[in-house]
């Protein structure tokens, strides 16, 4: 059986990840979470929701951009 472990660094919230990552506008990571059922996020576990909090899994996020991109 596989250990799914987290690393606390690898988490980040919106705002974090956006000052983090400026390719990435607020308003374009908002957009990826409201749609995260649709683009294959929720899938892919990018996203940890704790109550209202939404946390961005920094190493599964840029998986997912690796994913999308193979597929256009």
């Amino acid at each position: 059986m596989k250990n799914n472990q987290i690393t606390v660094s690898s988490l980040m919230t919106v705002k974090q990840f956006v000052e983090s990552f400026p390719a990435f506008s607020h308003g374009s990571i908002r957009g990826y979470i409201f749609n995260s059922k649709l683009n294959g996020m929720d899938e892919q576990k990018v996203l940890k929701r704790i109550g209202k909090k939404i946390l961005i899994d920094v190493d599964a996020f840029f998986q997912w951009i690796d994913k999308k991109s193979l597929e256009v």
